[in-house]
């Protein structure tokens, strides 16, 4: 009897929790098109973390509900739906935004109303400094990916100080991302005292790559280092084959996409790029994380893991932000991020102070990333002392 009485009791207590307003968070990201794998990686990671929360009573005795919309990887189109998350769905704060260009053009609209958002894949090295003090009073943008300021750098080190190259071209699209990338790998290479040979830039879309690669042979390249998104980067690697022309791709993270892995096929094989999650079995944090993800959407492997794990880190760290607030108020919510007295447990990292009111930035160059390569067409570690250093966290 008294069993039965304190089971009608958690389910009476839980039936009057979830008698409350939900806790709305809006989750922008691109669904659809080119960048879709990172969109939905993303999507399904912040997914997977909101199920745990809600699972365990959700926050301040009330569940959370995502909004999420599609931004198309779209400028225009990103900040019309985080107008519409921010001012219809009145969404207490932000996650997600994987491009950089929807970041720079949609953001504001979280900072002008005074929401947070957490940037869950966006790397560009603007995002978080858009709206720093003093120019403004508050911050209300945070990131829990690894910014292009560490990226090049890693690429940089890579192709120059561990692999001994010296001539090297830059491969860059014409996005806000590409041309800010190749802004910091030109500044990455130029410590070393090394300019590129050509810097050659492409536009979304376009798949014929073998006048940009006859021109970076002919000034006797020996490396191309890359800064754009899956489908383009895998025309790239495939007109090599082409041209008759191999040397090695070593680029962003975005070299790890699987639309750039399944449309390059063999001619991705040994290609580099930053990673700040792989999916191998290097903690029984990130072995669950990646058996949950598998066992819920029915799939042998995530399309993009690095996204798929800051998505879910991000939903985790917001969580705690907004226990620590006691509320749901944009500015107490900053607060608690820039004071986060949590320690969080993600998939990426465990999280002790993430935030700081002077830096926004979750992920620094002490722990990750690693360098990740493809290897029998899946990101692996590249090193195996980097592995080592994975399981050691």
């Amino acid at each position: 009897m008294r069993g039965w009485l304190i089971t009608l009791l958690c389910w009476t207590t839980m039936a009057t929790a979830w008698s409350a307003e939900p806790i709305r968070i809006g989750v922008s990201g691109p669904f659809t098109g080119g960048s879709a794998p990172m969109g939905l990686s993303m999507r399904n990671g912040i997914r997977l973390a909101v199920e745990e929360i809600n699972a365990a009573g959700g926050l301040l005795g009330r569940p959370v509900e995502l909004v999420e919309r599609d931004d198309e990887a779209r400028n225009e189109r990103g900040a019309q739906v985080i107008e519409e998350l921010v001012e219809k769905e009145q969404v207490v704060a932000g996650l997600g935004i994987v491009n950089t260009g929807v970041a720079l053009a949609a953001q504001r609209i979280y900072q002008q109303a005074r929401k947070p958002v957490i940037t869950s894949v966006a790397t560009g090295s603007l995002v978080t400094k858009q709206f720093r003090p003093p120019r403004y009073p508050d911050n209300y943008v945070f990131r829990m990916s690894a910014s292009d300021i560490i990226q090049a750098a890693m690429i940089v080190e890579e192709a120059v100080d561990r692999r001994g190259f010296k001539r090297i071209a830059v491969f860059h699209d014409a996005t806000n991302y590409g041309q800010l990338g190749k802004l910091d790998l030109v500044h990455a290479l130029a410590t070393r005292g090394i300019g590129p040979v050509i810097v050659e830039r492409f536009n979304l879309r376009d798949v014929d790559m073998t006048s940009h690669l006859r021109r970076a042979r002919e000034a006797g390249a020996e490396v191309i280092l890359t800064y754009g998104i899956g489908p383009e980067l895998a025309h790239i690697a495939n007109a090599m084959t082409v041209v008759g022309w191999r040397v090695p791709l070593i680029g962003s993270w975005t070299l790890g996409m699987s639309n750039f892995i399944d449309r390059a096929g063999p001619n991705a094989e040994g290609a580099r790029m930053p990673q700040t999650y792989i999916a191998e079995d290097t903690s029984p944090r990130r072995n669950a994380f990646l058996n949950r993800y598998q066992k819920t959407y029915g799939s042998e492997r995530i399309p993009v893991p690095p996204a798929a794990a800051q998505g879910y880190d991000s939903m985790l760290v917001l969580a705690a932000a907004i226990r620590q607030a006691g509320d749901t108020g944009g500015e107490q919510i900053r607060e608690a991020l820039e004071h986060l007295e949590e320690r969080v447990v993600g998939v990426v990292a465990t999280y002790e102070r993430p935030f700081s009111r002077d830096d926004h930035e979750a992920i620094d160059d002490t722990s990750v990333p690693f360098m990740g390569e493809v290897r029998n067409g899946q990101v692996v570690f590249a090193y195996e002392r980097d592995r080592i250093r994975a399981v050691s966290q």
